[in-house]
This record gives C-alpha cells, structure tokens and sequence, in this order.
C-alpha cells in the first residue's frame, strides 16, 4: 500500500517541500515558498495537474505551511482530500551532533536536543525546528520524523573523526568531525552500488553545490569526509574558504584587527570561489574563463585541484578506489569541472571519456573510457527523495 509522506526542508527565509507516494516513488507535488518575513514572499507549487507561482506576503512559517497545504489540498487541483492523507511528514535537520546516528521520530526531547545544537549549525538547525514546530500544528495527525545530515558519518572511526587537541574538548564539549551532506552521500553511494551491482565497493562521492563536501564511502559507509565541526572546511566552495592554514585566522585577529565574528564571516560569505573571482555562480565564472579571465582560470585550478588531492588521500585510506561519484549542481552538470578533477589521474586509474562527459542528463551514467580502471559516475542526488525512504521505515 502506498503511503503520502510530505517532505520539509525549511530554511530561515524558506520551505522547500515535496509530496511523495511510496514505495512507489511517485511525486505527486513540490515547490518552494520563498522570502517568508519579507513584504514580498512568493510561492512555487508544481504538481501533473498545475504549475504556478505567486506573490504574496508569507509573514512566517505557519503561514508558508498553510498556503503549502491549501494548495495540495484544492478543489481543483489538490493531490489530496484531506490533512489525514499525510501519515508522516519527513524534515531535514542538518545537525544532529553525537546524540542521533539514525532517523528518529519527534518528541519533546528530540526537539530539546536539536535545540541544543543550535549553536553548531546557527543558520540551519534553528529554522529546521521551526518547519518541526509548525508542521505539528498544522498538520497534528501526521508523525513527524527528523532525518540528519550528520547521521551517516556516524561511522566516521576515531582515527579520522578526532581533532590533535586535549581530549577534554571532545570528551566535555564533543568537538569532533561530523560531517554533512549526509543524506545525499548516503542516496548516491547506494545508487552507484546498484548501478557497479556490487555492495563491497571503495567509492569516493564528490557533492557539488554553492556548498560542496567529498566522503570515503567503504562498503556503504562512511569513513572519512571533508566538511568537519562545522561546514566551512574542505573543499573551495562558492562563498566559503575550505582548508585554510589556523595562523591565518590568528593574523586577522591579532595583527589586522579582525574580530572573531568578522573572521567567521570572511571565511563562511565573502571567501571561496566569490573571493577568488567576484562571481559565486559557477557558471558566470566558467563563462569568465573561457574569455580569458585570468581569476577565474586559477581558481577554477585552485577549486579542482583541491578535489583531486581529496580523491588520492581517501585512495589512499581505503587503499582502493572502485569509483568516483559526481553530484549535486554543480558535479551533476559542469563538464568543466570533471574535466578539469579526472585531468592527469591515470595513476590511479581514472580516465574520462570526453564526449561521454559533455553530455547533458539526468540519468545515472558512466562517463568514463571503456579502459578505464576505476569507474567515472555522475548521479543525480534525490535527498528528499532518501528523506522519504527513512521516513516511511518508521511507520
């Protein structure tokens, strides 16, 4: 029997959601209601039936979850009858800390601990609450079930979740690698297993948005990833620095007169590739390049680079490699970026296939040479469609 399972990601000035018949897979609707608590918010609802956008003032939360909920619900148009239709509802929450490994349905502590943590991941957890909150107002009927970014790299062992700091730190205050993204590296590191037909697999998944994050995915876990305490380390990523060497940080402070607050914000909005180019669209800054931007073609370099040595350290700590695994935005659709990653990896045995890797789909694919060693993937990643299959195991 299929059952409805509404999908919230909820963000401190949006609700993306989707309604999602399972098993069988079926989107009966999405959309994103934007700009909630500014004088203009607007409202994109797309189902088989109907596909609008309008503006309207979305004062908060409840408001965007009611228009959400009147829109699957019309007349007209609507994929359901009734609120009771909604068995589950599935949110996203993106830090869980040490205290949650796997989706958990909410109660009054779950909420309590997810507030907790507020302070790990300030401009997430604290919206994602709000959808939790809303959604049991509105929707009271339907169990609501928390899905983590970080939960997947649970199985992070000791020796690469743990920073060189006095143990206190992480025995007291749990400072250690947590990691994110986690519900998409979970979706397509199980998708190329299916696609490889083989569960013992070295796969390293690469996740490329505005932010980007690479995991060492061993036999269908995680055991290394580069995003740690928080999300700004790693990789180059659209506003954000990736590894930066500490004794920058401690000169912006002491010697340039940066306040700590200041710092935080150079390296989380102003850095990475806007820092490097001016642009934070991937695409503008491809554009750039091929005119000649000399900027853009050296942090383009800068940016792939990275990736690469990212790809023969988990290499090396797997000691193995069965594939690699683009996704996200960017890895899904940059040719360049591929390009530019797989360029010079015939040691470790990647080879692309140029035409291969120019083609535009949105199909699982090997873009790979036949001759070559270690299979190329590009695979769409579906979190919520991973947020509703962890959703409908708790019913």
């Amino acid at each position: 029997m299929n059952e409805k399972i509404l999908i919230i990601n909820s963000g401190s000035s949006s609700l993306k959601f989707q309604l999602i018949e399972m098993p069988s897979e079926n989107v009966l609707a999405s959309g994103l209601v934007e700009r909630i608590g500014q004088a203009s918010g607007k409202i994109h609802y797309k189902s088989a039936a109907h596909s609008a956008s309008e503006e309207m003032e979305v004062k908060d939360h409840s408001v965007a979850l009611k228009e959400v909920t009147k829109h699957l619900m019309h007349s007209d148009y609507g994929v359901i009858k009734d609120p009771a239709d909604i068995p589950a509802i599935g949110h996203r929450v993106v830090h869980g800390g040490a205290s949650f490994s796997n989706t958990i349905v909410i109660d009054q502590k779950v909420k309590e601990k997810i507030r907790e943590l507020f302070s790990l991941a300030p401009l997430h957890n604290p919206p994602n609450l709000k959808g939790i909150e809303v959604a049991e107002e509105i929707l009271p009927g339907a169990k609501q079930v928390a899905v983590f970014d970080t939960a997947f790299h649970q199985s992070i062992p000791s020796r690469a979740n743990r920073y060189a700091i006095p143990n206190e730190f992480y025995d007291k205050e749990h400072i250690q690698v947590y990691g994110f993204h986690g519900t998409s590296h979970k979706y397509v590191s199980e998708k190329a297993n299916e696609f490889l037909g083989k569960k013992n697999t070295k796969l390293v998944t690469v996740h490329l948005g505005n932010g980007c994050s690479m995991t060492a995915v061993k036999d269908g876990k995680s055991i290394d990833h580069s995003l740690g305490f928080g999300p700004v380390n790693g990789l180059i990523m659209g506003t954000r620095s990736g590894d930066i060497d500490q004794s920058v940080i401690f000169y912006l402070i002491e010697q340039l007169g940066y306040s700590a607050k200041e710092v935080s914000d150079l390296l989380h909005h102003k850095s990475g590739m806007l820092g490097l180019t001016g642009y934070s669209d991937l695409r503008d800054i491809e554009d750039a390049a091929e005119k000649g931007n000399k900027e853009c073609q050296l942090a383009l370099e800068m940016n792939t680079y990275r990736i690469k040595k990212y790809i023969g350290a988990y290499a090396a700590a797997m000691n193995g490699l069965d594939a690699v695994v683009f996704t996200a935005g960017i890895g899904e659709n940059s040719d360049v970026i591929r390009r530019l990653v797989c360029r010079d990896m015939e040691y470790l045995g990647l080879k692309l296939d140029e035409e291969k890797n120019s083609i535009r789909s949105k199909e699982i694919r090997s873009i790979d040479s036949g001759n070559s060693a270690v299979k190329i993937l590009v695979i769409p990643t579906n979190e919520e469609l991973e947020i509703a299959k962890q959703t409908l195991a708790m019913l």
